[in-house]
């Protein structure tokens, strides 16, 4: 791993605050299009997670902000279906991804001293670990 700069920090914090936009919206879409009584319980989780991934994104924006930095306002297009196991799939697989930049970006936020910010990514890191194991059990993982 490159030696890590506040500046580089911003940019991939701004990333992860474009696709935390994405999620939420995503979030909200699927547990809107879920269809089934099988799907009743992870569909009111999916309403949790799109206010969790919001509550993330207000986070990180402020710690932009506290870093110098300008929070973002564009974000990935989120993936939709209209199958329910494969908005699952996206999902699960959108939380993955947010897992494995998490445990980088604590590295990155320790390797300048920023303690708090990785505290706070942490935090984050942790929920978005729920996260997926909510979507891997309904799943049947």
């Amino acid at each position: 791993m490159e030696k890590i700069t506040k500046e580089k920090l911003i940019e991939l914090l701004n990333k992860d605050l474009a696709l935390e936009y994405t999620a939420c919206v995503q979030y909200t879409q699927h547990q809107g299009v879920l269809k089934g009584a099988m799907y009743q319980s992870i569909q009111k989780e999916l309403i949790i997670h799109a206010q969790e991934e919001l509550a993330h994104a207000t986070t990180i924006a402020a710690q932009i902000d506290y870093l110098g930095g300008f929070p973002t306002v564009d974000m990935p297009t989120p993936k939709t279906s209209k199958q329910n196991e494969t908005m699952l799939k996206q999902d699960l697989e959108g939380e993955n991804d947010a897992i494995a930049r998490y445990i980088v970006r604590i590295k990155q936020a320790e390797e300048l001293n920023l303690y708090h910010l990785a505290q706070q990514l942490r935090n984050i890191l942790a929920v978005e670990q729920e996260h997926a194991m909510d979507l891997e059990q309904a799943l049947g993982k």
